[in-house]
Formats: structure tokens, C-alpha cells, sequence
């Protein structure tokens, strides 16, 4: 999500000066206010509807473009922190003839936040199941896209619910096991050992550690001034204590591996994507994913860092059709025969 603000001041640093001083002047007074109407705008210029749907007392919410046809639906997960929104900037290179669903993750901005939630990956996947079941989505199977946090969720839902998944694209997905740390891995252990959950890199309090999580996510390097830092920041210090909360349940002993405990139970077509420049999860899972899943195959991205969708969204909506196109043609091919 914060890339895509930070692309927003990029696009705005073209007009004219006075604009851009009122832009920035109203972005420090009602930051929240400002990034919902940017939201806003790129879903109405893209054609995204919201929509809420309810489980019992659970509500969901998400945003959708295009209806189910014959070709399968588009179920999208996105990443720690975020929100449906992060997957704008690829959809922005989808065929509109595609059904997309891009849901808020439990606890994400309009999906439901209760402090009785079970948010362990288990705990997610069963939500994620829930919310498939309240659109029958699972009519006919579906293509299940996730990221980071998400691509953990979908790796695990494709495992769990394999009837309801034709084909799985995992984007740098969480939850599997290294033989070593990297730098981001181990000073996550130093902060667990020493109990500074105050202090984890993807929760930033202060405008010097935005930065260093922008540069940490990304391998591109933005100059963003500290008004605009500050601001990010702003938006997210009132959701810190549920992302502390979520944060500490998806490493915890329970969570952290579930990817890798189940990833031999994936049989569908999986495509898995990654960037070659990675910090926050290494490249080399890819490898290890493909590995253990028999119907896959890696597209790994040069000059790329975490932030896939928001760093390469062309080249990640480009392979995401090629992906289903390929796979799609199989099926039919098979269907005559």
C-alpha cells in the first residue's frame, strides 16, 4: 500500500507548483482522508466495485470486476498490512473480461476486526473458506493469487480446500522454512529473544523507520520527503496494535511454517513468482516450492524486491495471464480428447 502513496507524490511532482503545494498541504491534514479518495479514484477509473458479505456476525469486505464466465474466477490475497487496494496497480493491466476478487484479509480494513479472531494462518485459511463459501465462488474452481502473508494463506487454502482451487499463483509467499537467516530473518530473532515487539521493521512508528520499510520491501529507492513519511505513518500508528498482534501469531511456532508442512499436498497447476532481490523473504524458496510441487513453474524477476505487484505490476498481470491462458488451454484440450 505504502508504495502506491509514495507513486501517488511521484505522478503529483509533474503539475504545476501551486497544485502540488495544496496536494502535499492537504495530504499533512487529512492523510487518511486524502490516500481513501486516491483509493477511490482508481477504483472507479478501473471499474472495481466494493461489496460487503457477511458470515453469521463476520463481515467481509471486498472489491470485484467482470462475472463468473468460462473462464475461471480470480480470487486475490493481498500481504501483511495491506488491503485490497495493493493489487490495483496490476489490475490496471488485467483483461477486463476476467472476474477479479481482490478481498480485505481478516481484520484489514473493511473485513471484520474482533479481538476473538482466530488470525493463525490455519485460522485465516478457515476465514478465507468462509468468505468463499458466502459468494459461492467454489461453484465452479477457481484461480487463487496471494503475496507475501497472502501467498502463505493461499499456499495452505490450495492444500486444505483442493477441490476449490483449478490453479494457485504465489507471489513471494511466507511460510517456509530456510536452512539459513537473512539479514531481515535473523534481526526478527534478535527482537523476539530481546522482547522488542515495539520495534518490528514492517510496523513502522516514526518516519525514519517508514523509510527504511520502503527501502526494505523495495529494491527500487525513493526520495520521499518527511512530511510525506510522517503522513504514511499517521495512517498506520492507529492499526499498529492489531498488526503487532497478527504479526507476532503469524511467526509464532504454530503459524510460521504451515506453507512448508503442506506444500507437497498442492496438486494444482502453481505458478510461483518472486523477485530476485527479495530482503524480506529469500529468492531461493522459489526453488524449494518447486520442489515439492509437482505442477509448477518459477518466474523469477530481475531488479525486483518484495513488493512485486507494486515494483512490476505490468510484467505480474502479463504472467498471471500467460499462467492462466496456458493452463486454460490444457484443460480444454483435454476436455476434447
Amino acid at each position: 500500500m505504502d508504495l502506491d502513496v509514495v507513486n501517488m507524490f511521484v505522478i503529483a511532482g509533474g503539475t504545476l507548483a501551486l497544485p502540488i503545494l495544496a496536494f502535499v498541504a492537504s495530504f499533512l491534514l487529512w492523510p487518511s482522508a486524502l490516500i481513501r479518495i486516491y483509493y477511490w479514484y482508481w477504483r472507479r477509473t478501473l471499474g472495481m466495485q466494493v461489496r460487503y458479505v457477511r458470515h453469521e456476525d463476520y463481515q467481509f469486505c471486498y472489491s470485484f470486476r467482470g462475472r463468473p464466465g468460462h473462464k475461471p474466477s480470480v480470487l486475490m490475497l493481498h500481504g501483511f498490512s495491506a488491503h485490497k487496494d495493493m493489487w490495483l496497480s496490476m489490475v490496471k493491466f488485467l483483461p477486463k473480461n476476467l472476474h477479479l476478487i481482490c478481498v480485505d484479509m481478516p481484520g484489514h480494513e473493511g473485513t471484520t476486526r474482533s479481538s476473538l479472531d482466530d488470525l493463525s494462518i490455519d485460522g485465516q485459511v478457515k476465514r478465507i473458506h468462509q468468505f468463499v463459501e458466502c459468494l459461492k465462488l467454489n461453484k465452479k474452481p477457481f484461480h487463487l493469487v496471494g503475496t507475501s502473508m497472502g501467498g502463505h494463506v493461499a499456499g495452505v487454502y490450495a492444500a486444505y480446500y483442493p477441490s476449490d482451487v483449478c490453479s494457485l499463483s504465489l507471489v513471494c509467499p511466507a511460510g517456509l522454512q530456510y536452512s539459513t537467516d537473512n539479514k531481515f530473518v535473523q534481526r526478527l530473532r534478535e527482537l523476539q529473544e530481546s522482547a522488542a515487539v515495539e520495534k518490528i521493521p514492517l510496523i513502522p512508528t516514526t518516519p525514519e523507520e517508514m523509510s527504511e520499510m520502503l527501502q526494505l520491501c523495495s529494491y527500487v529507492r525513493f526520495k520521499v520527503p518527511q512530511q510525506i513519511l510522517q503522513g504514511l505513518v499517521d495512517v498506520r500508528i492507529p492499526h499498529n496494535t492489531f498488526y503487532r498482534k497478527l504479526f507476532l501469531e503469524i511467526v509464532s511456532e504454530k503459524s510460521r511454517y504451515s506453507l512448508h508442512q503442506n506444500m507437497d499436498k498442492i496438486k494444482v497447476p502453481t505458478q510461483i513468482i518472486w523477485g530476485k532481490q527479495d530482503q524480506v523473504l529469500d529468492v531461493s524458496g522459489a526453488d524449494m516450492l518447486a520442489k515439492s510441487i509437482a505442477n509448477s513453474q518459477v518466474e523469477l524477476l530481475e531488479n525486483c524486491g518484495h513488493s512485486v505487484v507494486m515494483e512490476r505490476p505490468r510484467k505480474t498481470a502479463k504472467l498471471l495471464v500467460d499462467f492462466l491462458a496456458s493452463v486454460h488451454s490444457t484443460d480444454n484440450s483435454k476436455k476434447r480428447d
